[in-house]
């Protein structure tokens, strides 16, 4: 919950407080990455009752205390964002591809995309890049990619290549470390290495300002978006 005090708060048993305050615009953002942040705190806290290895609580504590930081520094790159931004506000589709955890990562790119831009935007595990999606691919259709330095790495760059063999023009939000280089058809956006536990908060941020970025270009609004309305609020 973000709010204490608030009617959702009253009606639950037990609630876990994000402390993120209120989220006035309909499209939700810090709810979202701090709900996942809390839901990993959970985590912790079950494991160390269950009797997870204290090298596993370490990791998930340390990573999330070096989060902050991490973000900081991927801030300083919204100009490089925003140029992105330029790149395909004028595209009427997108896809989203990530693999494992990043899946449901790049589905939360696409929705904010579609809601706040108007962009139809579909997310797709690229392990499943062959049985459909592949043949959407040309020189018009923009393909985002999140790519941190995990052991899918090598099997993700092979579907990166897949796209880049069929025309299509690729953005990825790749770890520095991940061995990327900007070409022609792929701009690469190099972002601070992040232990591999809080990878998913940490590459939802960049997604949602390419949104928002969008957003502005084509003069959409982004607090107040076209057809839609909170559903805590609205039946």
């Amino acid at each position: 919950m973000q709010r204490a005090g608030s009617s959702l708060v009253r009606e639950s048993d037990m609630a876990l407080m994000t402390k993120a305050g209120t989220e006035i615009g309909v499209a939700s953002t810090k709810a979202f990455t701090t709900q996942l942040t809390v839901l990993l705190m959970l985590v912790a806290r079950l494991g160390r009752l269950k009797g997870m290895a204290e090298s596993v609580e370490h990791d998930i504590v340390h990573g999330l205390q070096a989060l902050p930081a991490r973000i900081e520094q991927m801030l300083s790159l919204d100009k490089n964002i925003e140029a992105l931004a330029e790149g395909f506000s004028d595209k009427h589709h997108a896809l989203f591809l990530g693999r494992g955890d990043q899946y449901p990562i790049a589905m939360e790119g696409a929705l904010k995309l579609k809601e706040i831009s108007y962009i139809h935007a579909e997310a797709y595990a690229a392990g499943e890049l062959k049985h459909g999606p592949l043949a959407l691919i040309d020189a018009d259709m923009p393909v985002i990619v999140v790519a941190p330095n995990n052991e899918l790495l090598e099997k993700l760059k092979s579907n990166i290549e897949e796209v880049r063999a069929r025309g299509g023009q690729l953005y990825v939000f790749a770890d520095q470390d991940a061995g990327f280089v900007s070409s022609e058809g792929m701009t690469i956006i190099p972002l601070p290495h992040v232990e591999e536990i809080v990878a998913p908060i940490f590459y939802t941020v960049p997604l949602q300002l390419l949104s928002y970025h969008v957003a502005l270009i084509k003069g959409t609004d982004v607090d107040q978006p076209r057809n839609l309305a909170k559903s805590v609020t609205v039946e």
